[in-house]
């Protein structure tokens, strides 16, 4: 809720008469319709979880493996439909980009086997 001070003011600030009011601060509440309907959704959301969680207290305790299991498996669906797949040229080219990153990881990794080989012949050598 938007909460707005209204400011009443005499004209004329510099003359102070008593029959003039002075300046007095009132606190009004707006409410905003999409706030109070965004508030009634959720109610109703939270409404309609707790009866979900009540039927699901009186599924049988040997079919809740199977209801968890086929639920886990309905939302894997649903996210997979909501991949973006690349296209065969972005694919040929993160196939070569890893390629590259494994071939330079092999060398700086056989170079330091090698310096390292060599270290130690030489000091216990």
């Amino acid at each position: 809720m938007a909460k707005i001070t209204r400011i009443k003011a005499s004209d004329s600030p510099k003359e102070e008469k008593s029959d003039e009011p002075k300046i007095t601060r009132q606190k009004v509440v707006v409410k905003d319709k999409k706030e109070e309907k965004v508030s009634r959704q959720k109610k109703k959301k939270a409404e309609k979880d707790i009866a979900k969680d009540k039927s699901d207290k009186k599924i049988f305790i040997l079919f809740r493996p199977f209801v968890a299991f086929f639920r886990y498996l309905r939302d894997s669906w649903q996210e997979l439909r909501q991949v973006r797949w690349p296209n065969r040229k972005t694919t040929w080219k993160m196939v070569l980009a890893v390629l590259v990153y494994t071939a330079l990881f092999v060398m700086i990794i056989s170079l330091l086997d090698l310096f390292f080989s060599w270290l130690f012949n030489l000091i216990l050598g």
